[in-house]
Parts: C-alpha cells; structure tokens; sequence
C-alpha cells in the first residue's frame, strides 16, 4: 500500500490525501517502542512479589494514555473498575472472615494488578497496527521471533474476539445463548460455543499465516517501512511520565 487516502471532492471526483504521519490514522498514537518499554516495566513491577505499590502509578500511566487517545470511557472505566476491585480485595473479606470470601479477596488483588496493566495493554491493542509493530521493533534490533509473535498477537485476538461475538450471537439466535441456557444445559452451551469458534481461530490462524508469507515476515532480507517510525515528544512525555509516576509511588509506598 502507498499509504494514500482518498476521499470524495464536492465535484464528486476523487482525489488522494496524505495518510497520517508513522502510517497511522489513529488519534493519539505513540511509538510502539514507547508503549512496549511502558508495558514491560508495568508488567515486571506489577506481578512481582509486593506490586501491589506499584498499581497507582500504572493505573495513572493508563489513564493518562486514554486522556491521550481520547479513549473517553476507557479514562473513566479503568478507575472504576480498579476501585471496586480494591474494595472487594480489602474491604469485603474485613466483613466477614470467611474462607470463601478470602479466597474472593485474592481473586480481587489480582484482579486488581491485571487492571491497572490492561489498561496500557489496551492502548497499545487500539493505537498500533501490525505494520507499525513490526517496522518499530526491527528498528530496535528486535529478535524477529519477538516481532512476528507479537505481530500475529496484534492481529489474532482482535479476529478471535469478533468471531467469539459472532458466535454468541448466532446461539442466541437459536436459543442456545444467555444465562438461562447455560444453566439448563451447561455442557451443550459450552460445546456449541467453543466447537465453531475453534473451527473459525483455525481459519484465521491459516490466513495470518498466508498474509505473513506474503509480507515477507519469514525472509532473510530486511524489508524497509514507508513510514520509519520515529520518536517525537509525546513519546518523551510519557516515559518521563510514567518514570515520575513510578518513583512517587516508590518513595509514598504505595497501598503497601
């Protein structure tokens, strides 16, 4: 592809226009570089032993890249979801010291955690196309095993989720879908829902695989990017930000 859009004039001709700077359309697009390294740091401080300090400053990264966006609902749903999850790990098993409840607690705490990650890890599932993934990566001398499986990730659980809809609907169609008919008949509901969505992944995992041949994903030369991504301000603004974040939370102490 050139890269080129097109669009209709008032004489009803069709002209091309300039496509958005890195090959991307979206609004609010960092570096795929930027958001990895965010990622990453996120994820290792997060999961390890006593990162539960460290989700106010990723849970903050993660709205400030919504505001960026102007992902609107995530900005409010990623606070919200993270405030109930708090108050279900720390306040509802000081209720009633049940076992069951503790064991939903711990449930909550990680829940928690994968909240405040997930919100960056939407961000870069929303922003970055396979294309620019790819061509990010390489630049940074990214093993290609890293750039082609975070590639086929990029493309596959978008695909995988629509055809999960897909199938939802068409059971509830046929009266098979809801709350209802997975409590009357649990194992037909899940069998008549897992059965066509792996038939369809298996599909689209053929046709991931044919359209990376056709790009040149498995070749020895190194394919060169029409648009070289390329780091610009907001990329410096948001490692500083999320730096800043991480040490404030480090030197408060977190909800530890």
């Amino acid at each position: 592809m050139s890269g080129t859009q097109w669009q209709l004039n008032p004489a009803g001709l069709r002209r091309p226009t300039p496509a958005a700077p890195g090959g991307s359309a979206v609004r609010g697009a960092l570096d795929p570089r930027t958001g990895v390294v965010i990622l990453l740091a996120a994820s290792i401080a997060i999961m390890g032993p006593g990162g539960i300090r460290y989700v106010p400053a990723a849970l903050a990264a993660g709205v400030l890249l919504a505001l960026y966006e102007r992902a609107w609902r995530r900005a409010i749903g990623l606070p919200a979801a993270a405030v109930a999850a708090a108050v279900v790990a720390y306040l509802l098993p000081r209720l009633a010291p049940w076992p069951v409840l503790g064991i939903v607690g711990v449930t909550a705490e990680f829940t928690l955690r994968l909240v405040a990650v997930g919100g960056i890890a939407a961000h870069l599932a929303q922003t970055v196309t396979p294309t620019r993934f790819t061509a990010a990566l390489r630049s940074a001398r990214v093993p290609s095993a890293f750039t082609v499986s975070g590639a086929v990730m990029l493309r596959f659980v978008p695909t995988i989720l629509a055809e999960a809809k897909a199938v939802r609907d068409a059971m509830r169609l046929r009266g098979l879908g809801g709350l209802p008919a997975m409590l009357r008949r649990p194992v037909r509901s899940i069998e008549y829902f897992i059965v066509p969505l792996m038939a369809s992944s298996l599909r689209s995992a053929e046709d991931l695989s044919a359209s990376a041949l056709l790009r040149g994903l498995g070749s020895q030369p190194r394919p060169t990017s029409i648009h070289p991504p390329k780091f610009g301000l907001p990329d410096v603004v948001a490692l500083l930000g999320a730096m800043l974040l991480a040490g404030a939370t480090v030197l408060t102490g977190g909800w530890g």
